[in-house]
């Protein structure tokens, strides 16, 4: 999977991955951290997937359940990328993850 492959804008700043949105990992699957990169097997398709360092970190952060929101910040702190383009990656490559059925995508109540 790439993370920033083109999505359509209204995906990107609107529903499934509002700020408060809160994503995590399916429970079907198995991952092998290779350093920099890693490699997901979904198990009910059996298909596997290689993901960069980001797509990497990004799937080591959603192991528990994270807002959108807090993924982007802590990205923004590890990598250096301006707001704007680090919140349209992390929204295409969690798009690409909830397409592959990779992810569950929630909505946390206001704090």
């Amino acid at each position: 999977m790439k993370p920033r492959a083109k999505v359509p804008e209204a995906l990107v700043v609107g529903a499934p991955f509002a700020a408060q949105s809160v994503v995590r990992t399916i429970k079907s699957y198995v991952w092998c951290d290779l350093g920099a990169e890693a490699a997901v097997l979904h198990l009910g398709s059996g298909l596997y997937y290689g993901l960069n360092d980001v797509g990497a970190r990004v799937w080591e952060l959603i192991q528990e359940p994270r807002r959108v929101h807090d993924l982007a910040d802590t990205i923004l702190r590890e990598y250096e990328v301006d707001r704007p383009r680090c919140e349209k990656d992390l929204a295409t490559f969690l798009s690409a993850l909830a397409a592959a059925g990779l992810i569950e995508v929630g909505h946390a109540s206001a704090d």
